[in-house]
């Protein structure tokens, strides 16, 4: 990872840790159980500080999935394209969510209190949350990033089971104020998933560059040992001497013990030389 890469991700980290904040605080400052996205309604006293956290959401998504590109899914379904590119898909889909506000209740998009600003808004929310999930089970498989595998899967069973509830007890208008509190969950452990990702990202890129260094500082140790050790060897304890004939046993050699005779080229000669 880049040091570009990494101050992105930390960006990233910031900008969705406050969104995450932001939500809370807003919902906190509500006296009943509302959706969240019923946070950002019009006329609603939380709706340009839900605007600006999904605003947040946009950035850290797009920011920390730059940062994670090379990340791969290992399953082939899950690996036709990169975590990275999903969630690009769904910070696009959040960004037209917080610029297309629901109307007051925020409701579902059929019957008599259908707009098209809360068929939109719903709309976009849903693919965008839907895009989260599925970069999130792209990350379960990923190749390497254990801890993020392990968080990962974890968190792609939860998401889904928790908002899948709730969005069906929204629709259904069945205990719905039980419904709100599940999205709610949801929402908090997509936005921890996110954070999660950009700190794997930035403790794999430092633990990447300090391997890279000592195997640097290795190698230049090693280049350093080894031309010391080429300098003892031609150095001026090295003299150059004279050519010795060693008398050999010719039985050991495998050769005929009366009268045959070892040739042993010379590497300078063209003769030979006969022991």
């Amino acid at each position: 990872m880049t040091r570009t890469d990494r101050g992105l991700a930390v960006a990233g980290i910031l900008a969705v840790a406050a969104a995450l904040a932001i939500i809370w605080a807003a919902r906190l400052t509500i006296p009943r159980d509302v959706y969240v996205s019923e946070l950002g309604a019009q006329g609603m006293p939380t709706a340009q500080w839900f605007q600006v956290a999904l605003v947040l959401i946009v950035i850290g998504g797009a920011t920390i999935g730059w940062a994670g590109r090379r990340i791969r899914s290992r399953p082939r379904i899950l690996g036709l394209w990169t975590p990275s590119a999903t969630l690009f898909v769904a910070s696009g889909f959040f960004l037209i969510a917080s610029q297309v506000p629901c109307t007051p209740g925020c409701p579902v998009p059929y019957g008599p209190g259908f707009t098209w600003p809360d068929f939109v808004h719903t709309t976009s929310a849903v693919i965008a949350f839907a895009a989260a999930c599925w970069t999130i089970l792209q990350c379960a498989f990923a190749v390497g990033h254990r801890v993020l595998r392990a968080f990962s899967l974890v968190a792609s069973i939860s998401v889904a089971v928790i908002a899948g509830a709730g969005g069906l007890m929204s629709l259904l208008n069945w205990n719905a104020n039980f419904g709100s509190r599940l999205e709610l969950v949801a929402t908090t452990i997509g936005l921890a998933w996110i954070l999660v990702f950009g700190v794997v990202l930035i403790a794999g890129g430092a633990r990447a560059a300090a391997v890279g260094s000592g195997v640097a500082s290795s190698g230049a140790a090693g280049s350093g040992a080894a031309a010391h050790g080429d300098q003892h060897l031609v150095g001026q304890d090295d003299e150059a001497v004279d050519l010795a004939l060693v008398a050999v046993d010719p039985p050991a050699l495998g050769v005929g013990a009366h009268g045959d005779e070892v040739l042993m080229p010379l590497p300078d000669d063209e003769g030979a030389l006969g022991a």
